[in-house]
């Protein structure tokens, strides 16, 4: 995939995969339809929030969920790691719904994580779920990382952050239009940072209209929301509270 010549701030471009290009604080980046983000000059695809395992935390209180969260969770990584051939994948924090999430994968999903380290490397950002990192699985344990223009890391800083690239919020944006409204998972940017969508199967989301956003971006953001087979971009004014 090549790079954009001059990234365009505050707008996107469609790309040939069926995502969106725009430039973010100076680097070209592409929202891929998966719910990966695509750094362009460092081959590195970025996704946060993939709760593995938060099938089977809830099934110990209780709540019972089909225990398939996981499989399809590592399928879909594995799948954009094929497409994109990436030179790293950053698991941008709380990639375990606990700290107890690890010990509790299939020996199969295990496999699949030490199959990708094998393949690319892998770079884990803690987060608020699983601040000790992995214990068992191969790969770097940071608390945030410096690329290009950006600093990744899982939680947004209050204030200005030029350059952020975030989960946490798990964004998901009501679309409004003629016939009526769609709630998608949705990246969210004002071209100096981002809110990247929760890439777990069952991870949820947060309307962007939430307080939770507030502060966060100097202008009023645009959103790409994904959709099947690509991602498709909303304006602010476009997006309804829940």
């Amino acid at each position: 995939m090549s790079a954009l010549a001059s990234p365009a701030p505050y707008a996107f471009a469609p790309s040939p995969c069926g995502g969106l290009r725009t430039g973010l604080n100076g680097t070209a980046v592409t929202l891929r339809h998966s719910g990966a983000l695509w750094i362009e000059s460092a081959r590195m695809l970025v996704v946060a929030d993939l709760h593995l395992e938060k099938g089977s935390a809830y099934a110990m209180r209780g709540q019972m969920l089909p225990p398939y969260d996981t499989r399809d969770t590592l399928r879909r990584l594995q799948a954009e790691v094929v497409a994109a051939q990436p030179d790293a994948v950053v698991l941008l924090g709380d990639t375990f719904h606990d700290r107890a999430s690890e010990d509790r994968l299939a020996r199969d999903d295990a496999e699949g994580l030490r199959a990708l380290s094998g393949l690319t490397r892998m770079i884990w950002v803690v987060g608020n779920h699983d601040a000790d990192g992995p214990r068992h699985l191969p790969g770097e344990v940071a608390d945030e990382i410096g690329v290009e223009s950006l600093v990744l890391r899982h939680e947004p800083t209050p204030g200005r952050q030029d350059g952020e690239v975030a989960g946490h919020l798990h964004p998901c944006a009501r679309v409004v239009a003629s016939r009526g409204s769609v709630r998608r998972r949705c990246f969210v940017t004002d071209g100096a940072r981002m809110v990247v969508p929760a890439f777990g199967a069952y991870a949820g989301g947060l309307s962007i209209r939430d307080e939770a956003f507030s502060g966060l971006f100097a202008r009023p953001p645009l959103c790409g929301a994904l959709g099947a087979g690509r991602v498709h971009a909303v304006g602010w004014r476009s997006v309804a509270g829940d």
